[in-house]
């Protein structure tokens, strides 16, 4: 059964214009970091073309590839946040807003196996665009030709970056599930722009490393150093919450029917 939901979910996904759109829209952000980078390494000719490069030296960056994975790993833990939930959202918001949940719901594939494939879909969705964020970086970082390049320093931004996008799509789960009892896509990005301004707000009182949805950006270096020392029950609160958000998600699709 599971085969065959994540061939239909997988199917629909590959022909669909929306997850491609998504897609494209996130690799603006390691194109953008490599003009803030370029902006940084030569100011006068960024002047010279019309940029004002003032704003970026006044930031007290440093144009080198370490850098550049950083600004790379916050861009996939904050812009993430939005892009993983745009996508969360049509995988499971979709059906309810194309009017066809009750014929899906009426086949004889289980519940559990359906959303199962649509959480798999997400995953590798999911892999796939942070992969294509990681390589687009490392194209634009070389066009830009910044220093700093390593072995270590190539193995360190990986791990950040991964870091992030798996932090940030273990919560999806929660967004997965009010996409569901919302019954389509607003009430999930309603939920997806709360929870990252209750980020910020906690992260700033120092709370940050018991909010799961301020952990993304704590732990890609976004508030400096020192904020990316997470504990270890951060990662496991995490963790806890995404297996919630997974186990609501299949009690309601379970209960659909019920809800009508």
């Amino acid at each position: 059964m599971f085969a065959a939901a994540f061939y239909g979910e997988a199917l629909k996904t590959r022909r669909a214009r929306a997850p491609w759109l998504i897609a494209i829209s996130f690799l603006l952000a390691p194109i953008m970091g490599a003009l803030f980078m370029f902006i940084i390494k030569n100011p006068e000719q960024a002047r010279s073309w019309g940029i004002i490069g003032t704003k970026a030296q006044f930031a007290g960056s440093v144009a080198d590839w370490p850098t550049y994975f950083g600004l790379l790993a916050q861009a996939v833990a904050v812009g993430g946040a939005f892009v993983f939930a745009m996508m969360t959202a049509w995988i499971f918001g979709r059906e309810f807003a194309d009017a066809t949940a009750k014929e899906m719901l009426a086949t004889p594939t289980s519940r559990a196996a359906i959303i199962t494939a649509k959480f798999t879909v997400l995953l590798v969705w999911s892999g796939i665009v942070t992969s294509a964020v990681l390589v687009t970086g490392l194209a634009a970082g070389k066009v830009v030709s910044l220093p700093g390049w390593s072995a270590d320093s190539l193995m360190s931004g990986v791990k950040s970056i991964a870091t992030s996008a798996a932090l940030t799509f273990l919560l999806m789960t929660v967004v997965a599930f009010v996409a569901s009892i919302g019954r389509g896509y607003l009430a999930s990005l309603g939920w997806t722009v709360l929870a990252a301004v209750l980020a910020q707000v906690i992260a700033a009182l120092g709370w940050g490393p018991y909010f799961p949805w301020s952990l993304p950006a704590l732990a890609s270096g976004v508030a400096g150093p020192d904020a990316a020392r997470l504990h270890v029950a951060s990662y496991l609160l995490v963790v806890l919450v995404s297996i919630a958000g997974v186990l609501a998600t299949l009690a309601w699709w379970h209960w659909a029917d019920h809800t009508e």
